[in-house]
C-alpha cells in the first residue's frame, strides 16, 4: 500500500495542450488480441534528453530538479506512506519514478519501492494488495527461476510482467492495486499503468508542457509545474462521475480493468477485464442449495486471503449484512481453523464502528452491538458529532478531490481515523455486497422489468400481470424516496433522443443522475451554453464500448445491466473513493474488500436475478408491511412491492450462519449521514464561513443567488434535503479551489 508518482517525458514536437482521448469514448476492437485500445498522437521519447522542468520549480541543493520535483510530489501524497519515501530516476532523467510506504507486507528494507526487476531492466512502483501472492512467487521461482530481492507481494508486478508481459500477467493479479512499470529493456522502451478490476485504488495522469505525469492523487502535480483548472464540462454533464474524466481540466484516471501503455507506438488504453452476466434466456441448471454453496465458499476464501498481513487488522463493523458477515466469518477461521489475523494468532477480532448519536434513524450503533455481542468481539466506536463533521469536512474534500451529495465520507474520514489510533493499518470492510447483490432500493423496479427466464417456476414469471403491476409500483415508490431524502428523477431527453435504447427503456441511468446537480444550480454562462440540450444520460451511455451496449440490448437481464451502469459509475468513480481509498488512506490505514473480489464477482455475476432479489411479499401482520423499518428514511417512503422484494437473499442464505437472525431479516440501510441540522449549529456555521457569496463567484460556473436560496432553507426542524445537498457540492468545490489554487472558470 502507497502513493506514487512517475514523470515521462513526451517528444518536443507533441503540443503539450493536445486533449487525450477518452478511452471511454473511443474503445474498439482489436480482433486479433481482443483487446480493447484508444490512441492519441503523443509520441514519448524516453531515451530524449532531460525531463522539460518549469521555470518556477525550485532547485534542492544535492539533487537534480527532476529527483527534487518527485520527492515533493511524493511528499504532498504521504498519507498514503509514511513509513518510507524514495525515488529512482533514470540516466538521461527521462522517467522517474517516485513512492512513499505503507508497510504491509514485507516490513524489511526488501520491501521498499521503487522495486527493480532481477535483471535490473524493470522497475516498478506499485499501490494496493495482490492476494495469494505466497503461492505466485513460488510458481515464479520454481518454474520460471525468477529471484525475488524480497518478500513484499508487490514484487509480483515485476516477476509476472517479465515472465508474461501484457496483458497474460493480469490473469496472475487478484486484489486492489495500481502501479505504474517502465520496462528498459532494448526493443521494449515503454511504460504500463494499470488499475485493478473495479478501480478500488486511485491513478490519474495528465500532461504538463512536454511530461506525462501520472500519480495515485492529483495533488502531487502541484509541486510539478500543474496549475489546476476547472473542467466545468466534466462537472456539468457529470462525466467526472460516469467516464474517465476528474473535476481538473486535462486529468483522467486509468478506468478500472483497463491498463495504459506509452510507447512509440503513443498513449494506447486497453482493457482487460469486464464485468460480464448471465444470458438471460439461459434456464438454470444448478440447485439453490448448490448456489448458495458456491457464494459461501467463495466469500469464505475471499475474507481468508484478505487476512494475511504482517501488520494488525480490523474490521469496519456496521449494523448491515455485508460487515457483520465478514466479522463473522473472520471469527470462525481464527477460532476453528485458527488462521491468524495479521500479524498475530488472535481469536478476537477488533471491530470498528460509526454512529451518529444526534440522529434518530440513522444511527446503526446498537445492532453492531449486538452483533459484536454475539460474536464475542471488541468493538471500538466512533462518535460523529455536527461538530465532528463541521471539523473534518474540508480535510475530508482535500483528500477525496471531489464533491459528494451527502456528509457520510465526512463520518468514513472521522471512522478512519480510530484503526491508526489503536495501532492497526488494515480494515476489511464491506463495500461491493450491494453493487454485487443488488442490495440498494432501485433495483427492484430494474429486476421486475422483465421476467427472469433463467427460472421459469418462480412466481413472478408464471404471473406477468402481478410483475408488471408491481414494477410500475416499485418505480412510483422509489421516486417517492428520492424527493424524501433530497435528489429528484432525473428529467431531460432522452425519449425524444432514444438515448437508452440499448439499456431498453432501463431507469438506472435516471437513479444514478438523481444525486446530480442540476442545471439550475449553474452560472447563466453555463445554461446558456447548454440550453435545452443538456441530458447527462449521454454522457452515461457514450461511456460505454459497443460490446457493453450489444449485452445490455440483447443478453443481460435489466437487474443485470442496472449493476453494470451502477457499478461502473457510482461505485468506481464515487463509493470506493469518498467512501473507500481516500478517506481509509488519509489516515494512512489500508481497506480491503473481500466482496470485490474478482473471483467472488463472476461467481455472483451468473448467477441468475431471482436468487438476488427474491419475492416473499410480508404477511400482513408484519405492521403493515413495513417491518424493520424504524426511522430509517429510505424505507419510510417504500410500499408494498418494495417491501415484498428482499435484497441480496442468496448473501444473507450464504451469511446465515455467521450472522444474528435480527440481521437476516433486516432490509438494506445504506450509508447516509443526516441532513436535517439545527440554524446556527456548527455545520450551519462552517458552510456559511465557506460559501460566501465572494467564494462563489470565484468558482466562476455556480449561481450565487441559488446558493443563498439554499442557505435560507437548508436548516432549521422544516430543513429541506436538497438545499443541503447543494450547500454540500459548492461548498466542497470552494474548499478545492483554495487548496489547489484553481482560478475562476470562465466561458
Amino acid at each position: 500500500m502507497c502513493g506514487f508518482v512517475a514523470i515521462v517525458t513526451l517528444s518536443p514536437t507533441v503540443d503539450s495542450g493536445l486533449k487525450l482521448g477518452s478511452p471511454s469514448n473511443t474503445t474498439t476492437l482489436d480482433p486479433k488480441t481482443g483487446i480493447y485500445a484508444t490512441g492519441s498522437c503523443i509520441n514519448p521519447n524516453l531515451g530524449g534528453s532531460v525531463l522539460n522542468g518549469q521555470d518556477d520549480n525550485k532547485e534542492i541543493p544535492g539533487f537534480s530538479k527532476v529527483t527534487a520535483q518527485l520527492q515533493a510530489a511524493v511528499d504532498a501524497i504521504n498519507h498514503r506512506g509514511p513509513d518510507e519515501s524514495n525515488v529512482w530516476v533514470n540516466e538521461n532523467e527521462s522517467v522517474g519514478l517516485a513512492h512513499c510506504r505503507l508497510s504491509i507486507n514485507d516490513l524489511s528494507p526488501g520491501g521498499s519501492q521503487p522495486m527493480h526487476s532481477d535483471d535490473g531492466l524493470i522497475h516498478a512502483v506499485v499501490n494496493g494488495e495482490i492476494y495469494d501472492h505466497d503461492r505466485i512467487r513460488d510458481i515464479c521461482m520454481c518454474e520460471y527461476g525468477y529471484r525475488f530481492a524480497g518478500h513484499s507481494d508487490s514484487e509480483l508486478v515485476l516477476a509476472l510482467y517479465k515472465i508474461h508481459g501484457v496483458p497474460a500477467m493480469f490473469e496472475h493479479l487478484r486484489g486492489e492495486f495500481s502501479f505504474v512499470l517502465y520496462d528498459s529493456r532494448e526493443g521494449s522502451n515503454k511504460i504500463i499503468a494499470c488499475r485493478d478490476r473495479f478501480g478500488i485504488k486511485p491513478i490519474v495522469y495528465t500532461v504538463s508542457g512536454q511530461r506525462l505525469l501520472i500519480a495515485s492523487e492529483t495533488k502531487a502535480f502541484m509541486s510539478m509545474g500543474w496549475q489546476a483548472e476547472w473542467d466545468v464540462d466534466a462537472i456539468v454533464d457529470a462525466g467526472w462521475m460516469v467516464d474517465d474524466r476528474t473535476l481538473f481540466k486535462g486529468v483522467r484516471k486509468i478506468l478500472p480493468g483497463h491498463w495504459m501503455e506509452v510507447s512509440g507506438r503513443g498513449i494506447l488504453h486497453h482493457r482487460y477485464w469486464d464485468a460480464d452476466y448471465k444470458d438471460k434466456a439461459e434456464p438454470e441448471v444448478r440447485s439453490i442449495d448448490e448456489m448458495v454453496t458456491g457464494v459461501r465458499e467463495r466469500l469464505i476464501e475471499s475474507v481468508k486471503i484478505r487476512l494475511r498481513a504482517d501488520v494488525p487488522v480490523g474490521i469496519y463493523l456496521s449494523g448491515g449484512i455485508d460487515s457483520s458477515a465478514i466479522a463473522g466469518i473472520v471469527t470462525e477461521l481464527a477460532r476453528k481453523q485458527h488462521v491468524k489475523i495479521g500479524d498475530k494468532e488472535a481469536t478476537r477480532v477488533t471491530c470498528f464502528s460509526v454512529q451518529f448519536p444526534e440522529a434518530t434513524g440513522y444511527n446503526e450503533a446498537d445492532i453492531a452491538d449486538r452483533t459484536a455481542k454475539w460474536l464475542g468481539v471488541e468493538t471500538i466506536k466512533k462518535d460523529v458529532t455536527e461538530a465532528t463533521l463541521a471539523n473534518s469536512f474540508q480535510d475530508a474534500v482535500f483528500n477525496c478531490e471531489h464533491h459528494h451529495f451527502d456528509l457520510n465520507f465526512v463520518a468514513k474520514f472521522a471512522l478512519s481515523e480510530l484503526p491508526r489510533e489503536h495501532g492497526v493499518k488494515v480494515v476489511i470492510t464491506g463495500e461491493g455486497a450491494d453493487e454485487h447483490f443488488a442490495g440498494y432500493p432501485y433495483f427492484p423496479s430494474e429486476y421486475l422489468r422483465e421476467p427472469d427466464l433463467a427460472m421459469p417456476d418462480s412466481e413472478l414469471v408464471k404471473n406477468n400481470h402481478q410483475r408488471q403491476i408491481m414494477q410500475q409500483a416499485a418505480a412510483a415508490e422509489m421516486n417517492a424516496i428520492w424527493r424524501s431524502i433530497g435528489a429528484a428523477t432525473y428529467e431531460g431527453t432522452a425519449e425524444s433522443n432514444n438515448l437508452l435504447k440499448d439499456t431498453n427503456g432501463n431507469a438506472m441511468p435516471n437513479n444514478l443522475l438523481a444525486w446530480h446537480p442540476t442545471i439550475g444550480l449553474f452560472s447563466s454562462w453555463v445554461r446558456n451554453h447548454y440550453g435545452e440540450q443538456l441530458d447527462c444520460r449521454a454522457t452515461l451511455m457514450s461511456s460505454y464500448p459497443a460490446d457493453v451496449r450489444d449485452k445490455m440490448r440483447e443478453k443481460w437481464h435489466p437487474l443485470h445491466t442496472a449493476l453494470y451502469i451502477w457499478n461502473k459509475s457510482q461505485l468506481a468513480n464515487v463509493l470506493l473513493s469518498c467512501l473507500g481509498d481516500r478517506t481509509e488512506m488519509a489516515h494512512s490505514v489500508e481497506g480491503r474488500t473481500p466482496f470485490l473480489d474478482h473471483h467472488l464477482a463472476e461467481y455472483v455475476n451468473n448467477l441468475p436475478p431471482s436468487v438476488k432479489l427474491a419475492y416473499a411479499p410480508p404477511q400482513p401482520e408484519q405492521d403493515g408491511g413495513k417491518t424493520n423499518s424504524g426511522k430509517d428514511p429510505i424505507w419510510q417512503e417504500a410500499g408494498f412491492s418494495l417491501r415484498s422484494l428482499t435484497s441480496k437473499w442468496i448473501l444473507r442464505e450464504a451469511a446465515r450462519p455467521y450472522i444474528l437472525d435480527e440481521l437476516y431479516n433486516r432490509k438494506k440501510h445504506p450509508f447516509l449521514a443526516p441532513t436535517k441540522w439545527p440554524q446556527h449549529g456548527p455545520l450551519h456555521q462552517m458552510f456559511k464561513s465557506i460559501a460566501t457569496r465572494e467564494s462563489v463567484e470565484k468558482l466562476g460556473f455556480v449561481d450565487p443567488q441559488v446558493v443563498e436560496k439554499a442557505f435560507s432553507t437548508a436548516f432549521g426542524d422544516k430543513a429541506e434535503p436538497r438545499s443541503f445537498r447543494i450547500l454540500c457540492e459548492v461548498s466542497a468545490w470552494i474548499t478545492l479551489a483554495d487548496k489547489f489554487n484553481i482560478l475562476p472558470a470562465k466561458p
